[in-house]
């Protein structure tokens, strides 16, 4: 079994940096209790708070499925794309070491 591991980032817009970890901090509770996530950790880069990573772990594909499936999921990315640049967060896909 194959845990799937990634990382979200985005840039938010002036003016929303409070929404958004509002927004974050709910999504984050969500997320925990998810019985196939094995973290889901919010960063912000010191050298810029609008400058967002969110690290993810979950059990694996189906569980990755499971959240992506969940509907305040979708409720969190339709508001998101109201408060950052691009058109929405961008996903880098990890692979541990062997």
């Amino acid at each position: 079994m194959t845990q799937r591991a990634l990382y979200a980032e985005f840039i938010v817009l002036p003016g929303s940096e409070q929404r958004v970890a509002d927004m974050l901090r709910d999504l984050t509770i969500h997320v925990r209790q998810e019985p196939g996530n094995i973290a889901f950790v919010p960063y912000s880069l010191e050298s810029n708070p609008r400058h967002i990573f969110v690290y993810e772990v979950y059990r694996d594909e189906a569980a990755f499925q499971e959240h992506i499936s969940a509907p305040y999921g979708a409720v969190f990315n339709s508001e998101l794309g109201r408060h950052i640049e691009g058109d929405g967060s961008e996903l880098t896909w990890l692979r541990e070491l062997d």
